[in-house]
């Protein structure tokens, strides 16, 4: 890559201000990479780059920081494009254990995405109008409790373990949760808490009227419906300079973390190969001081969802973006070659 002298400064000021939170001034540079430049044309690069608007400066320092434009053109043009090799050593294991669910498998990715890169990640299930149940199957664990589990056709599983009332029969309740199967197949996940209170008397009857049956398969149901997003590492965030030392900064990102099924309605609409949400370039989204990454998760030609990473506008676009292409790649290439070999398996 052939960077021009006023490319490869705002490169320097955007890699040493993403490390050391600091701004940057042109002696700084100088030490920091070994520049042949002197200050005095270090200085007037810096200038130009600030009326250009790829850099500004702050109000406590003579130094500059890079801009939400600066970090577009970092990310557009002046990025290595290099996956640390830490973060493939990390996630080695996950992706060695192929019997692993697709839902666990991204779940621990994300939670070593997070720690390896000191962000948040976040996992944005699928859209629930776009998703249908395939099975809730029914699994007796004691004479008084029992599992099911519920399965969709984007791979998501949930489980309910139920208390069994000692007043009632086990075969009763086998029998709702086949008649549950029947009618519930093929449901399209938005409409299953309606289409199970249509099915409340028939429920009732299976089980003698027991009421309380029937709210812990609504409550489960309900849960299925509406629990779509995980979030791993939210304690890197209040680590960060940004919002550790900014009271109305870190209330605003604790709101976020608290509510995270807020930021589908900000990722809504993300049709690049990843979605780069910048702070102060999302207009009436206050992201203030906040970036966020984005990429659907594609299995076998069929999106599981969304993965997000979020953090300071600072965080390190190069190595983040390099990681989670590389994450979601091994996990379709996961389950590509593990639906090849059943093909063959039924071929032969």
């Amino acid at each position: 890559m052939t960077l021009s002298r006023r490319e490869l400064i705002l490169k320097y000021i955007v890699e040493y201000f993403i490390k050391n939170a600091q701004p940057v001034g042109s002696q700084t540079l100088i030490d920091a990479y070994d520049l042949k430049y002197s200050s005095a044309t270090i200085r007037n690069e810096m200038m130009e780059l600030e009326s250009l608007g790829f850099i500004e400066k702050t109000h406590t320092s003579s130094g500059r920081v890079p801009s939400s434009k600066g970090y577009r053109y970092y990310i557009d043009h002046l990025r290595e494009n290099d996956i640390d090799e830490s973060i493939k050593h990390n996630l080695a294991v996950i992706f060695e254990e192929k019997s692993k669910s697709i839902e666990d498998v991204i779940k621990e990715s994300c939670q070593i995405l997070s720690h390896m890169t000191n962000l948040a990640s976040v996992v944005l299930g699928p859209n629930a109008d776009e998703e249908h149940l395939v099975s809730i199957q029914f699994i007796p664990l004691s004479q008084n409790s029992a599992t099911a589990v519920f399965v969709t056709d984007k791979g998501y599983v949930e489980n309910k373990t139920f208390i069994i009332p000692k007043n009632l029969n086990i075969t009763d309740i086998e029998g709702c949760m086949k008649m549950l199967n029947d009618r519930l197949k093929g449901t399209p996940i938005s409409q299953l808490v309606e289409k199970t209170q249509l099915l409340k008397p028939i429920i009732t009857e299976y089980v003698k009227n027991n009421d309380a049956v029937y709210q812990q398969i609504a409550k489960a149901l309900l849960n299925f419906t509406t629990q779509r997003v995980s979030m791993f590492g939210s304690n890197n965030l209040l680590e960060q300079p940004e919002f550790s030392q900014d009271a109305n900064k870190l209330s605003k990102l604790i709101k976020l973390i608290e509510a995270p099924e807020q930021m589908k309605g900000i990722v809504e609409g993300d049709n690049e190969k990843f979605g780069i949400h910048i702070a102060d370039e999302e207009n009436g989204k206050d992201l203030e001081d906040v970036s966020i990454i984005t990429s659907d998760i594609n299995v076998g030609g069929k999106s599981r969802g969304k993965i997000a990473l979020v953090g300071p506008k600072r965080m390190d676009y190069d190595k983040v973006l390099s990681a989670l292409e590389y994450v979601l790649e091994k996990i379709d290439n996961l389950y590509d070659e593990d639906d090849t070999e059943d093909d063959n398996e039924r071929k032969n």
